[in-house]
């Protein structure tokens, strides 16, 4: 009995991951869609930031300068990830899989500045410039 009933969730997983098929093109557009959606978050956290912070001029340079060097840093990172090859090398899902690295560096850098917006407890003592929570 518990055969049938593993091998008859097989049977139903197979079906939905063969009826949910996409192209690599979709696929890749999808990714596509995620990367843009991280980097409209990101200028958002990023211009909130700039706003909340406005009249620390010191921490406004600064965090416009790491702005700068982490977006060298993704490119950098990327460059690592996938050094430039011959066409084809990485097979027709490369640009979907830049995508998705990219998002994903994107998201760990809203991650880490979202903390200026958010705040820390009240008595961090290793809190710099990041605001006390309400």
């Amino acid at each position: 009995m518990r055969t049938f009933k593993i091998l008859g969730l097989v049977i139903l997983v197979g079906q939905s991951v063969l009826s949910f098929g996409q192209t690599q093109q979709q696929l890749t557009d999808d990714s596509n869609k995620k990367l843009k959606s991280a980097e409209t978050e990101l200028k958002t956290v990023y211009n909130k930031i700039l706003e909340t912070y406005k009249d620390d001029k010191e921490f406004i340079q600064a965090v416009k300068e790491s702005q700068d060097s982490w977006t060298k840093f993704r490119t950098v990172e990327l460059k690592m990830m996938y050094p430039d090859r011959a066409p084809g090398y990485y097979g027709s899902s490369h640009q979907m899989c830049v995508n998705e690295y990219l998002a994903e560096l994107t998201k760990d850098r809203i991650k880490k500045l979202q903390t200026w917006l958010t705040g820390i407890e009240e008595g961090d003592v290793c809190g710099g410039t990041i605001k006390w929570k309400d």
